[in-house]
């Protein structure tokens, strides 16, 4: 029978205390030198006459083995891995669970909370930035760094339309720096929505093209046809109580253009100078 003795320093075994690893024996001295486990927390070799605690291929002394924020002893207790770090459960609590970004304590299991790009907030803790009435699930607009209710919203920073009053939510017009819901800006006479169409303004009124020319528009002495003030009309001559379009103000005897030039005004008729002469 071969002799019991120390797989390193092969003195005998006999009627020792002795430590089987890896299944070769050693005595207690050579065990603790070469063969113990290192201590994850005091970086000391875990000797024979010590109680080890290991997780996931690591080892610590059982006194060693605690919870890395208030130091209580976990060898005989449950735990939590977070982070590199080893937890008692009410500290893992603390840890684990998000924090609400409005008190800054914790929203445990259970909790009602709302999300928001990344951040977290108690149901009762998102709140209106202006009236800090609770938003919680309710319809609400980010601004900058806040966040508001519909009500504090539409007071604070939405355009009112100039004819019904009532918010503009999207899309709508702007004319001379006043705001109109697109259904609301509309010819006086028809309403003919004016949105995206020529339109004419008059005594803060808006008339379409062919209201403005029925209703509107004065009469071009010349030809009799109402002078829009649109295209090829764009140009008016007026003169006393009569008005032409520009290519229409003509002498009437022999039909020169006279629009920025000189003329005689006789019997409601316009005459250049040299016309003139022969009446």
């Amino acid at each position: 029978m071969s002799e019991f003795k120390c797989h390193h320093c092969e003195e005998s075994l006999q009627g020792k205390k002795y430590v089987q690893k890896d299944g070769a024996n050693y005595c207690v001295t050579c065990f603790d030198s070469h063969c113990a486990n290192i201590c994850q927390e005091c970086h000391k070799p875990i000797g024979a006459d010590s109680k080890e605690v290991c997780y996931k291929e690591q080892f610590w002394h059982n006194t060693c083995f605690k919870c890395s924020k208030c130091s209580q002893l976990l060898a005989t207790e449950t735990f939590v891995a977070w982070d590199k770090n080893i937890l008692c459960n009410k500290c893992a609590t603390r840890v684990t669970f998000p924090k609400c970004k409005g008190c800054l304590k914790d929203i445990e299991e259970g909790d009602h909370n709302v999300e928001y790009r990344g951040s977290i907030w108690h149901k009762n803790c998102f709140v209106c930035t202006n009236c800090k009435d609770i938003i919680g699930t309710k319809n609400f607009f980010p601004k900058d760094e806040g966040f508001y209710c519909v009500t504090c919203y539409d007071a604070l920073f939405t355009k009112h339309c100039m004819k019904c009053k009532k918010p503009i939510t999207s899309g709508g017009v702007s004319y001379q720096d006043q705001p109109w819901h697109s259904e609301c800006f509309v010819c006086v006479s028809c309403s003919k929505e004016l949105s995206g169409q020529r339109f004419t303004a008059m005594d803060d009124q808006y008339f379409c093209v062919d209201c403005y020319k029925n209703y509107i528009a004065k009469k071009c002495a010349g030809c009799k046809n109402p002078i829009t003030g649109f295209g090829k009309g764009a140009n008016v001559v007026a003169h006393e109580q009569n008005s032409w379009h520009d290519y229409c103000f003509n002498c009437k005897t022999c039909s020169v253009n006279l629009a920025n030039k000189h003329f005689v005004f006789h019997d409601e008729q316009v005459y250049c100078p040299d016309c003139a002469r022969n009446l």
